[in-house]
């Protein structure tokens, strides 16, 4: 009976080792045609074995409304906590950078507004815009087209990003260490 239980934690232990070195996909899909929209976004372990989706729809029914009557955060108080961390985000953030690698990126924009030229003045700076985004990221294929038929915002793209745990674990490490850091999650947490 003891074999068959340590058998199985080394399994665990195994199988959350692998997930470590293999890391997580973020896979996000999202559309918006006039008025409807549509998105979701998927957890994968392994880049295929989904773990979670979060799905939003235009259909939804559900009213996100927030709590006004409940206890309000002084912002300025939280601000003034965070002010210490910013240097600690910054140095999180580049090493997070080099954790993540997007490996497919995809986009199609329909933009018009109800004048020509205004029309053809934004889509020329987004159309710059993409051209930068396309040098920086090699597997992007971002396209957008102008559309003289009245005001249009027509978005459909898709996204796969990769995340290595095992290059975020020390920098979050670290990142928690910070007393200022601690200090600020606690000044969240107690409001």
């Amino acid at each position: 009976m003891l074999n068959i239980l340590l058998m199985i934690i080394l399994l665990i232990i195994i199988i959350i080792f692998i997930i470590l070195l293999f890391g997580i996909r973020l896979t996000a899909r999202w559309m918006k045609v006039d008025s409807k929209y549509d998105g979701c976004i998927e957890l994968l372990i392994f880049k295929k074995l989904k773990v979670y989706t979060f799905n939003l729809n235009s259909d939804d029914d559900e009213d996100d409304e927030s709590d006004e009557d409940g206890e309000e955060r002084d912002l300025k108080e939280l601000f003034e906590l965070a002010k210490p961390c910013f240097k600690y985000f910054k140095e999180f953030f580049h090493e997070f950078l080099d954790a993540v690698s997007i490996n497919r990126l995809e986009n199609d924009l329909v933009i018009g507004f109800s004048s020509f030229a205004k029309t053809g003045e934004y889509i020329g700076y987004v159309w710059a815009i993409l051209s930068i985004l396309m040098g920086m990221i090699p597997n992007a294929h971002l396209r957008a087209q102008p559309s003289f038929r009245g005001e249009v915002l027509n978005i459909k793209g898709y996204v796969n990003i990769d995340i290595s745990i095992m290059k975020l674990i020390m920098p979050l490490v670290k990142l928690i260490s910070k007393k200022e850091i601690r200090t600020l999650i606690g000044g969240v947490l107690n409001g």
